[in-house]
């Protein structure tokens, strides 16, 4: 992530369980302590505390979301939490813990923990790579959700190893739309736990992930989201870029 435009000292990021994190961001006080001044849309540095224990998080208000031709207006901080909800259902963990809180202090948005990346690592050696199995999963991860904006700089890699994906606002349209820097595994076969974890997806869409994808996203786009898992089943390999539409987010990074 950009660094924060600060107005003071800022809460550091904590690493937490899962489930700790979900009800610290669900419940804590939130202190906007900064504003990261690169992003596109309002996206605020916070620090969130609760029962004596404080961690960083993202605050995008849907206030401060700006307008685009292609996606309804208001909607994409619910997009944000609906990638969460698809990502924990992979079981892959690509997206950090985040949640929809109505009482932000700039009105209703989406709170995410804040991960704390490893800078030492250079993101454009990162992106190039083909022999990162978390970095693949990204790939298809990003496929099923129709990422219209992966950018090398929405990767967090962490010093233990494990790489983040952030900024999901514009995912999950019912056109084809997957815009991303991750293509050099365009057309190649699915690795066989892609395959698996896309079987288990399928059934998890028909049941209580469709569900809960159906209070944040459109009938239409929940629908589209298992036609995508579908294709990915019957073609058995990495989606291609299309030549309707540009392949890769302006800028990369």
């Amino acid at each position: 992530m950009s660094e924060a435009d600060d107005v003071g000292p800022l809460t550091a990021p904590l690493a937490m369980a899962v489930d700790d994190a979900l009800t610290l961001l669900s419940v804590g006080t939130l202190e906007i302590e900064g504003r990261l001044v690169d992003a596109s849309n309002a996206t605020l540095y916070c620090g969130v505390t609760a029962d004596g224990v404080s961690a960083a998080c993202v605050y995008k208000p849907v206030m401060g979301e700006r307008p685009l031709w292609d996606f309804p207006d208001g909607t994409l901080a619910e997009r944000e939490v609906a990638a969460y909800t698809l990502s924990e259902a992979t079981g892959w963990g690509i997206v950090p813990p985040t949640v929809y809180r109505t009482d932000g202090p700039a009105g209703p948005g989406m709170v995410q923990l804040w991960i704390a990346e490893d800078e030492s690592i250079d993101l454009q050696r990162l992106v190039r790579r083909r022999d990162l199995d978390e970095l693949r999963r990204v790939a298809v991860f990003d496929a099923v959700i129709n990422n219209a904006d992966r950018k090398g700089g929405h990767l967090l890699p962490t010093a233990a190893g494990h790489v983040y994906g952030i900024d999901h606002g514009v995912t999950f349209h019912s056109d084809d739309k997957l815009r991303t820097i991750l293509w050099q595994w365009a057309g190649r076969p699915l690795p066989d736990e892609a395959e698996e974890m896309l079987r288990e997806l399928r059934v998890e869409l028909y049941g209580s992930l469709g569900e809960g994808l159906s209070e944040l996203l459109t009938t239409r786009e929940v629908r589209r989201t298992r036609d995508r898992v579908d294709r990915l089943l019957s073609r058995r390999t990495h989606p291609e870029p299309s030549e309707d539409w540009p392949a890769v987010p302006w800028p990369p990074f």
